[in-house]
């Protein structure tokens, strides 16, 4: 008897191991992309073939070392569908949905849910959550997990928008997927990896950092928080999600890396490349936010700044959402959580989706001309001119031959920008929003602020 049971055990574990298992973003309610060959995935230990049954449509692919993987026809967005993949046994995912789909990534800013975090605030949440529902929403928040090797599968459940599902989602990436869905029409797939206080290094392949950013492969940081580790968080909870066919990235981080920003724009540039090499998409839209103002943590946060312009100036398909004007002095994660994902949507909604007749990023610094000693600014991403809504305008300084600076009044002329300061006779160089914390008053009439800036590449 006790053989026959050990018999039965050992049968059912062959069994269990000989079954296809669909990578774990594959669920009931997911979200595929529109008009993209979808990819299936997953493993199979036993099975020479997979098949995969779509909108009437079969699709079949050979098991590769336990892997496989199919491309499923391009596809209009609807739903909802059924998918079914079928080995020695038959899986059937029901609820799906076809649409846009966005993984949204980054620190505590993008980690920080509608509700708000305890003491601090998410402006609009109560509303937000009271009118969350909306089955054509759907998101996956993937589990944290830092691993030494690259990992296959993460945790996590695809949910639709409802109260009770919301207001424990990303605030940014839920207002985000919001405005895009209510202005396309379309299902939005929202998958969320995020992380608090974490470095951009985290998130960077070990292959990316060995080879191009070598300053980082010997970091020295404390072992006890591996999340911190280079390319612990990518192989946790990135590549697990790869190749899953997706339209782009959403990112929200920065804070964790200002204390040696020197390498940030390096950094940053390398990983958004990697993230695309590895997705094998081309170059797909990613679009991020600048980190807001704070008034304590050291004086880097400018610079660091100014590594996020020059990342989205030289890297291609990339947006930047500024927030000089929604930081909190006291408080590193802002409440005004609502526009920032609003932000991030006006690039996508312009760029990516190419809406016509609407402003989607705050104004550029693009040259300067002095005239005595005023100071005249032009600015890209400002066609009507700049403007500050009645706020006063301060943060403004200029500066000499000698180099040093001095607050500036800065006024506003016909839509253009005028800078100038009575201690400053011959001024050739202007700096706005140059501090670590400053209540940003300058915008564009679309009512989207400008980056903090500097005309000059001094060390000060």
């Amino acid at each position: 008897m006790k053989k026959i049971t050990l018999f039965i055990v050992i049968f059912l574990c062959k069994i269990s191991v000989a079954q296809i298992t669909p990578n774990s973003l594959f669920q009931n309610n997911m979200v595929l992309q529109r008009n993209a060959p979808i990819a299936v995935f997953g493993k199979a230990e036993t099975e020479k073939s997979v098949t995969v049954t779509f909108k009437n449509k079969t699709y079949s692919t050979k098991v590769k070392n336990g892997n496989w993987k199919v491309f499923l026809d391009e596809s209009e967005a609807g739903g909802p569908f059924e998918l079914k993949i079928y080995g020695k046994n038959e899986i059937t995912f029901s609820n799906v949905l076809v649409g846009e789909v966005w993984l949204c990534s980054g620190q505590s800013n993008m980690e920080m849910p509608v509700k708000g975090n305890k003491g601090q605030p998410v402006i609009g949440s109560n509303l937000a959550i009271l009118n969350s529902d909306n089955p054509k929403i759907r998101f996956f928040t993937v589990g944290k997990k830092a691993a030494l090797e690259p990992l296959d599968n993460c945790e996590g459940t695809w949910e639709i928008a409802s109260p009770e599902s919301v207001k424990n989602f990303s605030a940014v990436a839920y207002f985000y997927g919001k405005m895009l869905q209510k202005n396309l029409n379309v299902p939005i797939g929202l998958i969320h990896s995020s992380w608090g206080g974490t470095p951009a290094e985290s998130w960077t392949p070990t292959e990316t950092i060995k080879t191009k950013l070598k300053e980082f492969s010997h970091w020295k940081t404390d072992v006890s928080v591996p999340q911190k580790l280079p390319s612990q968080l990518y192989n946790g909870m990135i590549h697990p999600l790869k190749p899953y066919t997706i339209k782009g990235a959403i990112w929200y981080q920065g804070e964790a890396n200002k204390t040696y920003h020197q390498s940030y724009a390096k950094l940053f540039s390398a990983m958004i490349t990697s993230w695309r090499t590895r997705w094998n998409q081309g170059d797909f839209p990613f679009y991020f936010v600048q980190i807001a103002p704070l008034g304590w943590g050291g004086d880097n946060q400018a610079f660091l700044r100014e590594k996020q312009l020059k990342t989205m100036l030289t890297v291609p398909n990339t947006g930047m959402a500024v927030t000089l004007d929604i930081g909190e002095k006291e408080n590193i994660h802002p409440a005004e959580k609502q526009k920032v994902g609003c932000r991030l949507a006006l690039w996508a909604l312009a760029k990516t989706y190419k809406l016509k007749g609407i402003e989607f990023s705050g104004p550029i610094y693009k040259s300067m001309q002095v005239s005595g000693n005023k100071v005249y600014v032009k600015f890209s991403y400002a066609p009507n001119g700049v403007a500050n809504f009645g706020k006063e305008m301060l943060g403004f300084k200029v500066a000499g031959k000698d180099k040093i600076f001095y607050d500036a009044e800065a006024k506003i002329v016909k839509g253009q920008l005028e800078v100038s300061s009575k201690q400053v006779q011959t001024p050739i160089a202007v700096r706005y929003g140059w501090a670590d914390w400053v209540d940003g008053s300058l915008f564009n009439t679309a009512g989207l602020p400008a980056s903090s800036f500097r005309t000059d590449d001094w060390n000060n």
